[in-house]
């Protein structure tokens, strides 16, 4: 008698089967070497990771971000995405876990955010100046003056048109503590707070001829551009303008690329970045859009930075 033969296996279930092994041997793979796991960051040959720098529109309507982060994605194989708005935007952007590095501009604000945690490490990067930009007629008569406050306490009276920043930007803060410094609450048909980036508030008030505070590096970009307004006052002590560099908490979530961050700070205050910052604008403006100040560059360069 003879014997039942085997059932057969299908010849679909063993394909299935073999597809199924590949897939969970891909995935284990995937897993295993995405950048989302990496912890540290140095040159290698690795596909580009991605950072999210969020960053006020100075440094990138002055043209500098242009100028420096290719060499930094290059070294590190890495893709910059850069979120340009208000120092203040940029910050909530990094408290909400929404951005893995930010530079920015506005000391007060900076220091909160290092003591709520929401930020592990801050470096002084660079600095430049804000200035009084309005028409060449100057109707409020503030061209020659030495002090911001008086400057504006003058186009208050007059009430000729101001445009603000309105933005919760490092600007709009310097803005800000001037009419508070001088006991005024701007307001009225004269004073119109813009909502928009530097850029964009040098254009309107191009337009309207109307009186705006600018940092210089905007300014002087636009100026190549076409821009029509003068520089009516400089020079005033108060209208120093830091800025500063923060890695993200990375408690803010898995996807925090703190060590791609802080990559990029130990890149950006290094002597050879810092160099390269101090020649930006030189052969177009004949002076440095920013003056360096990290602290490898203070050590090398001990001038003291203004207060």
């Amino acid at each position: 008698m003879e014997k039942p033969a085997a059932p057969r296996v299908p010849t679909k279930f063993i394909l299935s089967l073999l597809i199924l092994l590949c897939l969970v041997l891909l995935f284990r793979t995937r897993v295993e070497t995405t950048p989302s796991n990496l912890t540290t960051a140095s040159p290698s040959s690795m596909s580009p990771q991605r950072l999210i720098l969020a960053t006020t529109t100075s440094t990138r309507d002055s043209g500098l971000l242009e100028f420096i982060l290719p060499d930094f994605e290059q070294e590190y194989r890495v893709r910059v995405d850069v979120i340009a708005v208000g120092t203040g935007q940029a910050m909530k952007l990094g408290e909400d876990g929404n951005a893995d590095v930010l530079l920015v501009h506005d000391p007060d604000k900076e220091k909160a955010f290092m003591e709520a945690g929401h930020g592990i490490r801050r470096e002084d990067v660079m600095y430049n100046d804000f200035i009084i930009v309005g028409p060449a007629n100057d109707p409020a008569g503030i061209r020659g003056l030495s002090s911001a406050a008086e400057a504006f306490q003058r186009i208050a009276q007059v009430q000729v048109t101001f445009i603000s920043r309105g933005d919760a930007s490092g600007t709009h803060a310097k803005e800000k503590s001037i009419w508070q410094a001088i006991g005024i609450e701007p307001k009225g048909a004269w004073y119109i707070s813009a909502g928009q980036g530097m850029g964009a508030v040098l254009t309107m008030s191009d337009e309207k001829q109307a009186y705006t505070l600018s940092d210089r590096a905007t300014y002087l970009a636009r100026k190549l551009q076409g821009l029509h307004l003068d520089i009516l006052l400089e020079g005033d002590p108060i209208l120093f303008n830091p800025y500063g560099v923060i890695a993200v908490n990375p408690d803010k979530g898995p996807h925090i690329q703190d060590g791609l961050a802080n990559a990029f700070i130990d890149w950006l205050i290094s002597l050879p970045v810092q160099e390269k910052i101090s020649q930006f604008g030189k052969e177009q403006f004949g002076q440095s859009l920013f003056i360096p100040d990290s602290v490898p560059w203070r050590a090398m360069h001990p001038t003291p930075t203004p207060q």
